[in-house]
């Protein structure tokens, strides 16, 4: 049977978060908080649309290297960070379990409705894996909580979907280090990265024709109405995803339709005609960007596999002063 802690921040926090988030300019909000039970449903439909190739093109990809990835990883407790669904470690545990590894899994999220079920599921089809969810806001973990699970034996991170690039250039070395330090000396790290593609590509993923990308930005506005007395009227913003060029990300949007003011956090907001609420970004890195910015946060690289399109890969970092 799993095991679920529960770190989730403190509603102080999130009240805090908000007011910072929507006193910047551009205004903009930590992407975790997309993902209450609601957004992480529409993420997992936005997963499944043929616009967003990369959760199907990712999959494939560890199912196909499975076995290789896990003589590379050897043995450990795998530590996935924004696990959400789970969907993605199941090849890497069933690998491990062959090699007689004997893995660990301890998957870290923010939903702890989300995160519960994902790891029920998993057990089910890994029953002899030692199972624990921690529902937290990885990004501001000091360290692991102190489990059986994750003492007296090496640290696996394991990163998927290019979600590195939720971050800015600074914020992704900082968490980068931050990785390092969780996973204590010896850690491993297997990352996923989306790489650059065309612009009409890109743009077309981050807003299916179905429309759960705007549902799934839409639903940051009913989390806010709903958990902090907000009066957002979803209607007058519309959402858009956009490739920013010198940034090299997609940013993704929602665009007051005219002049307006929302209370919200106890706080009077007001929105120009036109003005973003930026809920979240995309960056996307080449393997030897990747792999500079990895180095300044202490990592360097032990193995890389791409798919045939070269559309991602999946990284195996090292400590950079380990002899693994």
């Amino acid at each position: 049977m799993s095991e679920l802690l529960d770190l989730h921040p403190a509603p102080a926090d999130v009240h805090r978060l908000v007011i910072e988030g929507l006193s910047r300019t551009p205004k903009q909000l930590p992407a975790w908080f997309l993902y209450d039970a609601e957004g992480s449903r529409l993420f997992d439909r936005i997963c499944e649309q043929p616009e967003y190739s990369l959760t199907v093109t990712e999959t494939a990809l560890l199912e196909r290297q499975a076995a290789a990835i896990a003589t590379a990883l050897g043995r450990g407790t795998l530590v996935e960070f924004g696990a959400g669904s789970a969907r993605k470690v199941s090849p890497l545990l069933a690998a491990l379990e062959c090699a007689g590894l004997e893995p660990a899994y301890v998957a870290l999220d923010i939903s702890a409705e989300h995160l519960s079920a994902a790891c029920g599921r998993l057990q089910q089809r890994h029953p002899t894996v030692p199972i624990l969810g921690i529902c937290c806001d990885y990004s501001e973990l000091d360290a692991l909580p102190d489990h059986p699970l994750l003492s007296g034996t090496a640290h696996l991170g394991f990163f998927p979907g290019s979600s590195l690039g939720n971050f800015t250039m600074i914020e992704a070395e900082r968490l980068l280090t931050q990785f390092r330090r969780l996973l204590g000396p010896g850690g491993k790290l297997l990352i996923g990265i989306d790489q650059p593609k065309p612009v009409q590509r890109l743009e077309a993923a981050y807003n299916d024709a179905a429309g759960f990308s705007a549902a799934f930005a839409h639903n940051l506005l009913t989390r806010l109405n709903r958990d902090l007395a907000g009066t957002f009227e979803l209607e007058r913003f519309r959402y858009e995803a956009r490739w920013i060029a010198e940034a090299s990300h997609i940013e993704m949007a929602l665009v007051a339709d005219q002049a307006q003011t929302v209370h919200v956090a106890g706080h009077d907001w007001r929105f120009g005609a036109g003005e973003r609420l930026i809920t979240e970004t995309s960056a996307k890195y080449g393997p030897d960007d990747f792999l500079a910015l990895a180095a300044k946060a202490g990592w360097r690289g032990a193995g890389r596999w791409s798919d045939p399109a070269e559309d991602l890969s999946l990284h195996l970092l090292v400590q950079a002063d380990s002899d693994a």
